[in-house]
């Protein structure tokens, strides 16, 4: 179905149809994109893979480039990281936080794109590097973590905003212990009508959800505003509402703004990246 340009998601959902629910499958869809991912990166032609290195190279002898190519039991590539002098001049001046994203997809052999990106004085996006991954596990991230972290000499960020992605978060923690982790803001409030929609009355609470989150001024309006929310609505019993409550002081704004951001509460930066590429 992959080769027929099915996308992982649908590909995923008729794995889901044909045994009949998602709790008869022992993977989930994350799995089923990693395999996929896997098995595409094995069709990276040795042509190819060797052009990217012999450019990587003449990069490095007129300029202050980085690069690192990670390598598969079999010396294929699986990742590889990148960047250039002024990449790594611009992160001296602004290493305090960064957005990190993973959705860009369009390339030939559809490996997911990172990029890492931040504003400048000016409010523009600065590109602090950027790779290509063969899957999107906790292994692979710290990969690229590391392989950052070298670039910019051991500099960590003090802050980062990235996806709700359970293996970059710990990632994360693992590579940048110190640094403050924010969730985008505006992935989880995008999800909303998804996981809320078929509640009977989400119209009615719609508009006091979205105060609660954005208008709270401090910890107990929030958590007063919520707890509204939840009695009168009767959503104790929603999972992923709890799980969102349970992870407030990484993605409610009343939780995060002592921390600075540059002005920054989405990936967004990271994403816009994605139409320069």
């Amino acid at each position: 179905m992959d080769k027929a340009g099915v996308r992982p998601s649908k590909n995923y959902k008729d794995l889901v149809v044909k045994a009949s629910g998602y709790e008869n499958l022992p993977f989930g869809e994350k799995d089923c994109r990693n395999y996929i991912n896997k098995v595409r990166n094995k069709l990276l032609g040795e042509g190819d893979a060797e052009a990217l290195r012999n450019y990587f190279m003449r990069m490095q002898e007129n300029d202050s480039f980085f690069y690192v190519i990670d390598l598969d039991e079999e010396s294929r590539l699986r990742n590889v990281f990148w960047a250039n002098a002024q990449s790594r001049a611009a992160y001296e001046s602004f290493e305090d936080i960064i957005t990190f994203d993973t959705t860009y997809l369009t390339n030939k052999y559809k490996m997911p794109f990172a990029s890492f990106v931040r504003v400048n004085h000016y409010g523009q996006s600065v590109l602090f590097g950027c790779g290509l991954l063969s899957n999107e596990n906790i292994d692979t991230f710290v990969w690229l973590f590391e392989a950052w972290l070298k670039c910019m000499s051991r500099r960590a960020p003090n802050a980062i905003i990235t996806d709700q992605d359970r293996a970059m978060q710990a990632a994360i923690a693992r590579v940048f212990p110190r640094a403050k982790h924010r969730f985008c803001l505006w992935h989880i409030m995008s999800k909303f009508p998804h996981k809320l929609g078929s509640h009977s009355q989400y119209e009615n609470f719609k508009g006091a959800l979205l105060n609660c989150v954005y208008d709270s001024l401090n910890y107990d309006e929030f958590e007063k505003r919520w707890q509204q929310v939840v009695e009168s609505y009767n959503l104790k019993e929603n999972a992923w509402f709890c799980q969102l409550y349970g992870e407030q002081y990484q993605w409610i704004p009343a939780y995060v703004k002592d921390t600075f951001w540059a002005g920054m509460s989405t990936t967004q930066r990271s994403e816009s990246m994605n139409a320069f590429f």
